[in-house]
């Protein structure tokens, strides 16, 4: 993982699958895969914000996301340093000045739909009427197929022990084709895209010519967090709520939903998607 010289960051890890002996249906025992899950509380310049519940495959990028889209953090610069400690479970972030009201930010909360039961501070829905994503780019057909396949053939802990999303970002080249930038899977999907925050947020990587997508279904706050980074296409393999529709809608995201092999539907801003009938 490529790290911003202005901060000191730990690269800890965790064993991700664990092997378990089972018995099947016809009482035969067996050796399976299961993956891991255990809980990180983060301490914000030594004050406890949160404890989520990981896999703990990027834990020091899913800290810096997950105060990114909190607007815990208002600038990368702002951070010191980011210590993950699996012995005490626990994330240590430091700044080098504090400008939020945490106090403020955290009197309001919202329990989300995301697994585990996420938790969305202050009036992060209400603030999604300033943002409004730019016409454009467009998006071959040809694309969007090739995305699917390459996220159907990666390697991945659910084909080795299911109970997992995944998340994952491509970015276009000059030719209309597509590059995986980062593959990201968590106990839950809004782990996994605040991981890839995160990890945008340490390369400096700007969303106007990314793509999102996700195995997990696109709630509000997925939505949210995919117009807080500025991607302009979010695609899953599952479906879509209407207040994620109603919220793509507002701030003018293209929704991909149902992604499986050839087949995808377009709920929302058609007109960023290039069709190719010979697909």
């Amino acid at each position: 993982m490529a790290v911003s010289p202005t901060i000191e960051m730990s690269n800890a890890s965790v064993p991700l699958v664990h092997e378990v002996q089972i018995m099947d249906e016809l009482g035969r025992h067996k050796t399976t895969y299961i993956p891991g899950e255990r809980p990180l509380t983060i301490y914000l310049d030594k004050r406890e914000v949160v404890t989520l519940m990981t896999l703990g495959s990027a834990p020091e990028a899913l800290v810096l996301g997950y105060l990114r889209n909190q607007r815990m953090v208002e600038s990368i610069e702002d951070v010191q340093s980011i210590q993950v400690d699996w012995e005490t479970d626990s994330a240590a972030v430091k700044t080098h000045r504090s400008t939020v009201d945490i106090d403020a930010l955290t009197s309001k909360r919202v329990v989300t739909t995301g697994c585990g039961q996420g938790t969305m501070f202050g009036g992060l829905i209400e603030e999604m009427a300033k943002i409004r994503l730019p016409d454009g780019p467009v998006l071959s057909q040809e694309a969007i197929v090739a995305l699917i396949d390459e996220i159907r053939v990666h390697d991945s802990i659910y084909k080795q022990s299911g109970s997992v999303h995944a998340c994952a970002v491509f970015e276009r080249d000059g030719n209309e084709r597509v590059r995986l930038l980062h593959f990201i899977e968590d106990v839950g999907r809004h782990n996994a895209v605040d991981s890839i925050s995160g990890l945008m947020w340490l390369a400096n990587k700007p969303g106007k010519e990314l793509i999102f997508f996700t195995t997990g279904r696109l709630t509000s706050e997925m939505v949210i967090k995919g117009a807080q980074m500025g991607i302009p296409f979010l695609l899953t393999r599952s479906g879509v709520t209407l207040m994620g529709l109603e919220l793509a809608r507002q701030t003018h995201l293209t929704i991909l939903s149902r992604c499986s092999g050839k087949h995808f539907e377009i709920y929302n801003a058609p007109e960023r998607v290039l069709f190719n009938q010979a697909v």
